[in-house]
């Protein structure tokens, strides 16, 4: 009996603390009553060599993605917002690359390879301290027309999760 009561209570602490730690955790997705505004910043286009802010591209929804070329999550999620970069651009669309990479050199290389048609700049540790701290990647933000992040997501995430809340962001009115 002191036996049971012992897994008893120990079964009902462990899922009191799995419990706990599930709604502490941060949601990828703030709500949009919460949306926060977005660290406007300039950076150089490594294709163009010419230099844009994240504020040149308010109206649109913007994909603002944190990766780098050892990454292997950033390199399966490049082919998708590559493509996402086609089919939506027309309707508003921008995805921007911010390379945490300390050489360009690999980047180009990368850039090339993949046939990245979106800007790709290097970042740094003010850019990603103004987001958060940039800890892992890939980290993606979307940004609704008004230049408000609406949805964070860190690590590897389903194609369709973007696709959906991109789907979302550009049918709302400018």
């Amino acid at each position: 009996m002191k036996r049971t009561l012992q897994k008893t209570i120990f079964v009902v602490t462990v899922v009191v603390l799995l419990g706990w730690i599930v709604l502490r955790r941060p949601a990828s997705h703030p709500p949009n009553a919460t949306l926060s505004p977005t660290p406007d910043f300039s950076l150089t286009d490594l294709s163009t060599r010419h230099n844009f802010n994240l504020s040149d591209y308010r109206g649109k929804v913007v994909v603002l993605d944190f990766w780098a070329t050892w990454c292997d999550p950033c390199k399966e999620e490049i082919p998708h917002f590559i493509e996402m970069q086609s089919k939506y651009a027309g309707e508003g669309l921008q995805v921007l690359g911010i390379s945490m990479d300390d050489d360009e050199k690999p980047v180009r290389a990368f850039q090339q390879q993949f046939k990245m048609n979106y800007p790709v700049a290097i970042g740094n540790p003010q850019l990603a301290s103004q987001y958060g701290g940039i800890l892992g990647l890939p980290i993606t933000f979307l940004i609704d027309r008004q230049g408000r992040i609406s949805a964070r997501h860190v690590g590897a995430t389903n194609k369709a999760v973007f696709e959906t809340e991109i789907q979302k962001l550009l049918a709302q009115p400018k």
